[in-house]
């Protein structure tokens, strides 16, 4: 980067992005690579940051396959000069046909993960910095975990985002035969046992991707400010000591901070194609008891426009997501609010499902409980018709279903943890604050007396109920998007930097 030049130049190194703004360069409109949120961040702060007139690159892998249905066109007329080095190009494709045929980000086995990841580093390493010149590089999660080392040794300040807690090791001979020059910085990687040097290390002490990212990074984020300090303090056994040691180290240097996602604009009641009635705050008694109707019949529950409705729209996952607690409690709850009509609907895929149909079955619950795999469509349509988002996850990185419900006035309850707690307070009526029920011990009985407070809530003076949830809804838009979300990034990278971003 020449000295004249004032705009701090930003790399963002990602696996996946879900859309670029216009301008960013000729195919920004035609990549789409989503296997999670990180997709939704990566999109959501090179959006933002190039908005505000930052300098700002990004590099992915050319997924041609995934690209290839929107991009051909583009590709037979101007492959040669959209793989130059173009000086207004900002978006920088990974070519390696590890990645080419490919038609998910991720695959199921992890040597062909770990093929991915290394040829995509290669290309960033040998072709992508060397071109952009970075004065920030911003890597994300395991498959950019080599990176960090790299750029410590070159001396430009990284951040390493953690989104998913899930490491890949293998060893320094295989990086390189990868055709990475992992001697230039190998004393900055993080393997599994004491190196002493390098010929000992490289075939027989393998690299820890994550470790290694968050070791040499300059500075570290996760997901959520909570999720950190439950790291830090050993709150769950399934983090590898390694990198609950290494992120207790970052956070000791002032080096780690938490960072809230958030959740798509397209979540917004206003203008939500999937919603049979759009409403907003102002209107959102009668859109949702509309919507309510609508998706009753459509599953086939009891038509009751009165009935207080329960969403579960996370994956049925017992590992994190606390499905059994309900399994548990599942029929206990129809029960003791059978009068008032209490439903529940899931739109989700998982192992605890087949359990929730048998549970179903043999109660013969069909009227009020429904069950149904993942459908984008239909769980936005569950938001707009329910009054409660169900989410008594064990622990959560960050999670979006509590931040996207109470935009729909849909409000939360929820396991006090992770993301959770960074984004959901107890409704307090005399107060008007709050926009939920969070209950602290994560056992069925936890979750049986929050839906014991929901309750509460929801048999109120209908008008007390209209005016917390327009509340809600207000301060909900205002406070979970990515304007929010990538300013905290744009605040980071100008602490990391000592300078303005945009100048």
């Amino acid at each position: 980067m020449s000295a004249a030049t004032t705009n701090p130049r930003v790399l963002v190194v990602t696996p996946e992005v879900t859309y670029l703004p216009d301008g960013m360069g000729n195919i920004a409109n035609y990549l789409s690579a989503k296997a999670g949120g990180l997709a939704d961040v990566s999109a959501a702060l090179v959006s933002a940051l190039f908005a505000q007139g930052a300098d700002v690159h990004i590099a992915l892998p050319d997924y041609r396959a995934m690209f290839s249905e929107q991009v051909a066109p583009l590709l037979r007329q101007e492959r040669s000069r959209l793989r130059a080095a173009v000086p207004n190009e900002r978006i920088h494709l990974a070519e390696d046909r590890a990645f080419f045929y490919v038609d998910s980000v991720y695959s199921n086995y992890s040597d062909e993960n770990i093929k991915i990841a290394l040829a995509f580093q290669r290309e960033v390493i040998n072709n992508i910095v060397p071109r952009v010149q970075p004065d920030l590089i911003h890597c994300n999660d395991w498959m950019t975990g080599l990176l960090p080392a790299m750029a410590r040794q070159l001396g430009i300040p990284c951040l390493f985002t953690i989104h998913n807690i899930h490491t890949v090791k293998t060893s320094l001979a295989h990086i390189e035969d990868r055709g990475i020059d992992a001697a230039a910085f190998w004393h900055h990687l993080y393997y599994e046992r004491m190196c002493y040097n390098y010929e000992e290390t490289r075939d027989a002490n393998r690299v820890d991707l994550l470790a290694s990212g968050i070791f040499a990074a300059h500075f570290v984020n996760t997901v959520s400010p909570t999720f950190l300090t439950e790291i830090v303090k050993g709150r769950h056994g399934f983090v590898q000591p390694q990198l609950q040691s290494e992120l207790t180290n970052k956070a000791a240097a002032d080096c780690a901070v938490g960072i809230l996602n958030a959740p798509d604009p397209s979540f917004a009641p206003q203008k939500d194609a999937s919603l049979e009635f759009q409403f907003d705050p102002a209107t959102h008694t009668r859109g949702k008891r509309a919507n309510k109707r609508f998706l009753q019949k459509a599953l086939g529950l009891k038509c009751n426009d009165k009935a207080p409705l329960f969403f579960w729209p996370s994956r049925l996952d017992a590992v994190q997501k606390g499905c059994q607690l309900l399994a548990d409690i599942l029929y206990a709850v129809i029960e003791r609010y059978w009068q008032d009509g209490l439903q529940i609907v899931f739109v989700a895929n998982g192992e605890y499902q087949q359990i929730f149909k048998d549970i179903v079955r043999f109660h013969q619950m069909f009227d009020r409980v429904a069950i149904c795999d993942f459908d984008e469509r239909l769980a936005r349509l569950a938001y707009g018709a329910s009054d409660f988002v169900l989410m008594p996850s064990r622990f959560e990185p960050c999670g979006l279903p509590q931040m996207i419900g109470p935009i729909y006035g849909c409000l939360p309850v929820a396991h006090n943890t992770g993301g959770i707690h960074d984004t959901v307070t107890p409704l307090d009526l005399a107060r008007e604050t709050g926009n939920g029920f969070l209950f602290d011990v994560c056992d069925a009985g936890g979750l049986y007396w929050a839906f014991g407070e929901a309750m509460r809530f929801y048999r109120r003076d209908a008008g007390v109920k209209a005016r917390q949830i327009e509340r809600i809804m207000l301060q909900s838009k205002a406070t979970f998007n990515h304007d929010v979300t990538a300013r905290h990034y744009i605040d980071l990278y100008e602490k990391m930097l000592q300078r303005p971003l945009v100048v």
